[in-house]
């Protein structure tokens, strides 16, 4: 079938697989690039089809030789109608980390969920025995807490008073007002439940319990902090409470990995285009701000390169991971770099409608969120006939 992009609002609904391979190509192609990391042999990476989650579970295979576990849930293809991205992002992945000759297994289904949980566990111990990295990159706006039943769903909303600030539809550029209204405690307790780090700490205590995680193990969750001017809506919103609760969960792993020589590390990582933070008011229009002020500058990053020096300079950098005093790793250092800064806040005041494809990186960030689905992807024939119905040959459901 021929496979376009079809939107609605922020989300598109349609995955192209040549796309998606391509993109996967590309990303290998830039990790061998910059030549081997003593890193982790052994991965689990939980959130492993998408963004940084992905990014990870290419640069362990690629920069350091590494077996791979990913879990995610995506959504599989059905005659005529395509998978999710992620889909095919993993089903790209593993055929080439099989072409070079790496363990390469993936589970589908809810990360959340005890099952999953113990599925993956018996599939370490099966095929790996331990793992001594494990990357949570878990991205999901619902979360059921498998002890309690309970469903919890995460808003996006400031706390203590409506917020008002510019924001920019990327589809048409138009750059206009927005307003939120603030959350209530109900609001940033569900945040919290989702986005937090409760289920980090329930992954990484079932695993040791069950002895899968090597002696000195090693696991990283992302996170993000950001400027003054999203501040407001994120890092001193909901989603900037939720991100505080997974940085504290942080050192409550590190207790607990004590007895395996373990440590527990957040990272914090650029602002990127992702699904999610598309549809964020405000983060469109700071994005295409910074984009535009970091290309100028020779510092931009997309994902994969943030995750590679993120291995390269920070995991396994030769000596001790560098921190900032609250224990975080700060891979965000290009982004929020005062000169940087200081010109995004000069744009962000003038922006407008008509000036905005000249001041910011409009293009740029729409091509990224292109390249998410598949598509725009230079070098894959649009027009030509595409097979939607493409497998990951080693997908265990739950």
């Amino acid at each position: 079938m021929i496979i376009e992009p079809r939107m609605r609002g922020f989300i598109c609904l349609t995955a192209h697989p040549d796309g998606a391979a391509q993109s996967v190509k590309n990303q290998i192609a830039y990790v061998k690039s910059k030549g081997k990391i003593n890193g982790g042999k052994k991965v689990l990476v939980i959130g492993a089809s998408t963004g940084f989650g992905l990014a990870s579970r290419i640069v362990s295979a690629f920069g350091s030789d590494a077996a791979t576990i990913g879990v995610f849930f995506e959504k599989p293809p059905m005659e005529g109608k395509t998978a999710s991205p992620g889909w095919y992002n993993s089903a790209a992945f593993e055929n080439e980390a099989n072409a070079a000759g790496l363990y390469a297994k993936s589970i589908n289904g809810d990360a959340f969920s005890n099952e999953v949980k113990q599925q993956t566990i018996d599939m370490i111990k099966a095929d790996l025995g331990q793992v001594d990295l494990v990357i949570y990159s878990l991205a999901s706006p619902v979360r059921t807490n498998p002890n309690t039943g309970v469903t919890h769903r995460s808003t996006l909303k400031p706390i203590g008073s409506t917020f008002t600030n510019k924001t920019v539809d990327f589809h048409t550029g138009k750059v206009s007002e927005v307003s939120i209204e603030p959350a209530n405690e109900e609001d940033i307790a569900n945040t919290v439940a989702v986005m937090g780090g409760e289920d980090w700490a329930m992954w990484i205590e079932a695993m040791k319990s069950a002895g899968v995680l090597a002696p000195g193990a090693m696991t990283v969750a992302y996170s993000y902090i950001g400027p003054a001017v999203t501040e407001a809506v994120y890092r001193k919103g909901t989603i900037g409470r939720a991100k505080d609760h997974l940085e504290a969960t942080a050192s409550d792993i590190t207790k607990n990995l004590e007895s395996i020589g373990g440590k527990a590390y957040v990272s914090v990582n650029k602002a990127l285009v992702t699904q999610a933070s598309s549809a964020i008011p405000v983060i469109p229009l700071y994005i295409s701000l910074l984009y535009k002020t970091m290309k100028s500058a020779g510092t931009h990053e997309g994902t994969i390169e943030q995750i590679q020096r993120l291995y390269a300079d920070r995991l396994y950098n030769g000596s001790e991971v560098p921190t900032d005093e609250k224990g975080r790793i700060r891979i965000d250092d290009w982004e929020l770099d005062d000169k940087i800064q200081s010109e995004v806040a000069r744009l962000w005041e003038v922006a407008t409608t008509e000036n905005l494809p000249e001041i910011g990186d409009l293009e740029g960030y729409r091509k990224d969120f292109y390249h998410l689905f598949g598509f725009e992807i230079p070098g894959v024939d649009y027009q030509a006939d595409a097979n939607e119905m493409v497998a990951v040959k080693s997908i265990a459901n739950s």
